[in-house]
């Protein structure tokens, strides 16, 4: 597989939830909501309509996965995707869990501050501890599929 650098600018490594064939799973290291993360194509694309066609069939996978582990895990009402690609170019995804009232972890309360309108990506206030929002992510994430 073949990174690329906005894979590092998320964090690379330490905040890898899981790897496929076209895709990354990582941890948002800016926790705007509850259990973020970024959906992040390989390669050097940097238009969606770059990417190859089995790249396309895969992120089905990868969005099921995602959704059934942030329920499973952070019990989230709803989940945005966002592509915006203007600031990191290669093809990706801000995925944010959003919450009615405010989601418990480790004790502490973390409320979604745009809910029911637009997430609020600026939100930075008492942010959750990316490592261990990753950590518990990567406990809970499905088996990589053959």
């Amino acid at each position: 597989m073949q990174r690329n650098a906005t894979f590092e600018t998320f964090g690379g490594t330490a905040t890898l939830i899981s790897d496929y064939s076209y895709w990354s799973v990582q941890a948002r290291p800016k926790q705007a909501t509850l259990g973020a993360l970024v959906i992040l194509a390989h390669g050097p694309a940097t238009a969606f309509s770059e990417l190859p066609p089995n790249a396309f069939a895969e992120l089905a996978e990868v969005v099921e996965d995602v959704e059934t582990t942030t329920v499973k895990t952070f019990g989230n009402d709803k989940i945005n995707y966002l592509m915006l690609m203007m600031v990191d170019p290669h093809v990706h995804f801000h995925v944010l869990p959003r919450y009615k009232a405010p989601a418990v972890f480790e004790g502490e309360s973390y409320p979604d501050p745009g809910w029911p309108g637009q997430p609020n990506l600026a939100a930075s206030e008492r942010l959750a501890d990316v490592s261990k929002v990753a950590d518990m992510l990567r406990r809970a994430w499905p088996r990589p599929r053959d």
